[in-house]
């Protein structure tokens, strides 16, 4: 009895340091999957960053200018334009692990995707707060 409680207690102790594998050069594949996974974390924290900065900025448009062009606001057009790119990002990524489809390399595939993807859409997002013809910043309003 003793003796099962102490392996328990050694199990218990390992188990929080392999789940928590050194990113810097992961040596399994388990590592390299984990460590792809918390680089696309950040890269999503930093894509939602940007999302308010764009958001405030679309709102505060549509509600400082009054046109009766019949086209959509700001809002709306970002709106709809970051759902078509989630949906695109999440089934391109999808597709592009397949390379390894079943195989213990294919979340891997699909996280370097997402980050790649998401770190681009951040900086879209990011140009969206500059003006495309004079370079000027697009103040957003606090929200």
């Amino acid at each position: 009895m003793i003796f099962l409680a102490l392996a328990l207690m050694a199990l218990a102790q390992a188990t929080p340091a392999a789940a928590t594998p050194e990113c810097e050069n992961p040596e399994t594949q388990t590592a390299m999957n984990i460590c792809a996974g918390r680089e696309f974390e950040r890269a999503d924290a930093d894509l939602n960053a940007a999302w308010k900065a764009a958001r405030a900025f679309a709102k505060s448009a549509d509600a400082g200018y009054d046109y009766d062009d019949g086209q959509p606001g700001y809002w709306d057009r970002l709106l709809a334009a970051q759902r078509a790119w989630i949906a695109y990002r999440d089934a391109h990524c999808q597709l592009s692990s397949y390379d390894a489809r079943g195989g213990s390399m294919q979340p891997l595939l699909r996280s370097n995707c997402m980050t790649t993807l998401t770190r681009q859409r951040t900086r879209e997002l990011r140009d969206l707060l500059s003006n495309q013809v004079s370079g000027e910043a697009k103040a957003p309003s606090e929200e």
